[in-house]
């Protein structure tokens, strides 16, 4: 049977829905989700994840720190429209979930799924599966999409990788700052991100 012949899904997914045929267009008319799961559409196929652990989020929301403090402290501040976690984004057919996006230099208010984030943000997991996904398949597909920067920050191997596009890449060290032209006397010290994560190795691998 055909994506085009399969049934509309229901109308609440949950994580019993995974791996459930579905269209782009079906999957943005849903309204009602099991909330504290992460939903993709990847190759027609609806994906459920489970949440993000604390060795994720942890980090995670110490960056956005770093950045709203950028925004409202630095005297370039101003060049950060937003940043959210967990932000969807239309690649074609697929539609990934990104662990933070960040939006720089629009100058108007953020329209979610319609401005590509100029810098997108995974967290690596620790399966091969999931690596593969991050450092692979995404990075392509973000490209795809316009995004200007992706870094996959990877606490297990204590670096971070920056993607711009499919033609340049900069490994930066746990010890290392980094800084990108696209926010202008922002620095990210991998360090202390780490730290973050490593509150909470014995808790969330």
């Amino acid at each position: 049977m055909s994506v085009a012949e399969m049934p509309s899904p229901p109308i609440r997914v949950s994580p019993a829905s995974n791996g459930m045929m579905m269209t782009g267009e079906e999957f943005d008319a849903i309204d009602d989700w099991i909330d504290g799961y992460r939903y993709e559409l990847i190759h027609g196929v609806l994906v459920v994840s489970p949440p993000a652990g604390i060795g994720e989020r942890s980090p995670n929301s110490y960056l956005a720190y770093l950045i709203y403090s950028f925004n409202e402290s630095h005297e370039n501040g101003a060049v950060v429209d937003d940043t959210v976690a967990e932000q969807e984004i239309k690649i074609g057919g697929n539609r990934r979930r990104m662990d933070r996006a960040i939006w720089v230099g629009l100058g108007h208010k953020i329209r979610p799924l319609e401005d590509v984030p100029t810098i997108a943000i995974e967290f690596v997991s620790k399966s091969s599966r999931d690596r593969r996904r991050d450092y692979v398949e995404k990075r392509r597909e973000y490209a795809e999409a316009g995004v200007k920067e992706y870094w996959v920050i990877d606490r297990f191997a204590r670096d971070m990788t920056v993607f711009r596009g499919m033609d340049e890449t900069l490994v930066v060290k746990e010890g290392e700052c980094y800084s990108t032209p696209l926010m202008p006397g922002f620095e990210l010290p991998l360090a202390k991100l780490f730290a973050r994560a490593e509150l909470h190795t014995d808790t969330d691998e």
